[in-house]
């Protein structure tokens, strides 16, 4: 499982409703159906994804979120809902969080953090925008349309009356480190947020 689902997995309780935003493969809903006894649903929008959740036996609708938003469900339908590494790629991440957190008593997102030093450092000295083993993409062909930091994601929590239940801040593989714990949005190049209302 990917490092950084491997983080989250303890806020999700056994025996509870979880919807996954951009589920991928469906890898943590499959293992939180096993080892939680968890009834999830994803939402993808890839077929070969959406493929691969099929085969794991994972519950999975094919669903553009910038296309169709949640308007079909249900208020506080679901105790978790999740969205890891996709904030950044809808068009209105702003309105997403307020979504999440009318489905779900609680939200659980994972971002990359554009405050990381390299990626200053690549602004800084190359004058181009960033590249990494985080951020693969180029300018152009990047899906992520709202890169931000973790202040940037406080702020909007603030400014919206979302309470901050837990923070991760962690280097590429999901470990946390003195620095990143000391200078987060300096040293850690992803957060990961549990929120509430």
């Amino acid at each position: 499982m990917r490092a950084d689902l491997k983080v989250i997995e303890p806020w999700i309780s056994t025996n509870t409703q979880v919807l996954d935003l951009g589920c991928g493969d469906g890898t943590l809903l499959a293992y939180l159906k096993e080892k939680k006894h968890v009834q999830g649903y994803g939402l993808e929008i890839d077929a070969d994804q959406i493929t691969h959740c099929i085969e794991k036996g994972v519950n999975v609708i094919e669903h553009d979120l910038d296309e169709k938003g949640l308007s079909r469900f249900a208020d506080h339908q679901f105790d978790t809902v999740i969205m890891t590494q996709a904030l950044q790629a809808v068009r209105r991440p702003d309105e997403m969080v307020d979504e999440m957190l009318r489905l779900g008593r609680q939200g659980i997102v994972t971002f990359p953090n554009f405050g990381y030093w390299r990626c200053r450092y690549y602004l800084l000295w190359k004058g181009k925008m960033p590249m990494s083993k985080t951020l693969p993409h180029t300018w152009y062909n990047t899906p992520n349309i709202h890169l931000c930091t973790f202040k940037d994601f406080e702020a909007l929590c603030q400014q919206k009356g979302i309470k901050i239940l837990d923070r991760l801040v962690v280097d590429a593989d999901f470990e946390q480190s003195g620095f990143s714990k000391m200078w987060p949005n300096l040293f850690a190049e992803f957060a990961v947020y549990r929120i509430a209302r």
